[in-house]
């Protein structure tokens, strides 16, 4: 019996890259309600620029509708370099990089950064339930 040396992507894999599919194009689609509902309701965000750990989903959601209040509006998003690693059955850690397209304002920018969110199986859905985001410094303004 001859085995392949390509590594078979698991069930768990295959659903943990949807679910970040799905969490991606809501947010590049600037689609509130269904980026916001592919997170736990206590999951955690850390993000270069914010100079506080968001502790919740609501937080995150505050902070949202006060950055839409003074014209923050996603344009578009890119995913490229995904990984997973399983942790196990029903955790696993999901990393990108990502480029955005945003409305800020005072105009439109273009950020690169670099991404990870833990996914965690709850109820039978992926859902993120850390999220922690950097600059990318591969990325040239």
């Amino acid at each position: 019996m001859s085995h392949s040396h390509e590594e078979k992507k698991s069930v768990s894999t295959v659903e943990v890259s949807a679910a970040a599919t799905a969490l991606v194009a809501a947010f590049g689609t600037h689609n509130r309600d269904v980026y916001f509902d592919a997170f736990s309701p206590t999951a955690t965000f850390i993000f270069h620029n914010h100079d506080a750990v968001l502790e919740s989903r609501s937080a995150y959601e505050k902070l949202w509708d006060e950055w839409v209040a003074d014209g923050f509006k996603v344009l578009g998003c890119r995913s490229a370099n995904q990984q997973i690693t399983m942790l196990g059955t029903d955790v696993a850690v999901f990393t990108h990089t990502v480029r955005t397209d945003l409305a800020d304002g005072d105009g439109s920018i273009t950020s690169g950064e670099r991404e990870t969110i833990i996914f965690q199986k709850i109820n039978g859905r992926w859902l993120g339930v850390h999220e922690h985001l950097s600059v990318d410094p591969t990325f040239l303004v």
